[in-house]
């Protein structure tokens, strides 16, 4: 009673009609029941207008950082992750990998792989245009899983590995290239592609597109050849160099 009795009036109006520019307003009520100590009527009153502009990165990002700061990670999560999708839709792809990034340290749970490979597939359109085939491999005994890479991206394939703590090594091969990236307890510790080691055979391997992919489970861990806070931090900064290295190979 005392928090409401504390607030402008026309935040306590439960008819409050919203006026042209109801984002910019719904920002500014926010802002104003913040600093009168009600974060959930904050939440609340972005959420309202974020129906009527679901396209909105200002409230988006608002919302984020009022459920973050305020101990609500999940939702901030669901927020990082339609963000991601707003800036990949504006080829803003660098905000996108900042937002699946913090979308992960909060809920550790959700897999951000599908927007992973929304990043690559919009980068890279000419990719995809028609999927390189893949010649038939027999199964192995030593095989855990495999795949189709044009059914099951690559980045999938990682977060299972990944969400089952597995140790060995995932095979991925199409017509034109091959390589192998190797797990301990679901870390990603090592790469190898042709003559390409560690973070350099890791660039080149996650720019297959078409192909298959296996994984062969191991009894024994492999050597360390690439050290990273996470795998995801390891994806997001080997896209990140891959397409640096594009833009420096084009300017020239």
């Amino acid at each position: 009673m005392l928090e409401s009795a504390r607030l402008p009036r026309h935040l306590m109006s439960k008819d409050h009609i919203e006026p042209i520019g109801e984002a910019e307003t719904a920002l500014l009520d926010a802002e104003l029941f913040i600093k009168y100590g009600a974060p959930d009527r904050a939440l609340k009153r972005l959420k309202t207008a974020l129906e009527h502009n679901p396209r909105s990165i200002p409230l988006r990002e608002r919302l984020r950082e009022v459920a973050a700061t305020h101990k609500h990670p999940e939702e901030a999560a669901r927020h990082c992750l339609a963000l991601a999708s707003l800036y990949i839709e504006r080829d803003d792809f660098d905000a996108a990998h900042d937002r699946l990034l913090e979308a992960k340290q909060l809920d550790h749970r959700i897999s951000i792989a599908t927007g992973l490979e929304a990043i690559r597939r919009a980068r890279h359109p000419e990719l995809h245009t028609k999927p390189a085939k893949a010649e038939p491999q027999r199964a192995q005994p030593t095989v855990s899983f495999a795949g189709d890479l044009s059914v099951i991206g690559i980045f999938d394939a990682i977060q299972a590995i990944e969400n089952s703590r597995l140790t060995g090594a995932l095979l991925i091969a199409n017509n034109a290239q091959a390589g192998r990236v190797l797990f301990n307890d679901g870390q990603i510790v090592g790469a190898e592609s042709g003559k390409l080691i560690a973070n350099e055979a890791f660039r080149q391997i996650v720019e297959i597109t078409g192909g298959t992919f296996d994984f062969q489970k191991s009894a024994q861990t492999h050597p360390i050849t690439i050290e990273a806070a996470s795998n995801t931090n390891l994806i997001l900064d080997s896209l990140r160099q891959v397409d640096e290295e594009a833009v420096s190979g084009g300017g020239q």
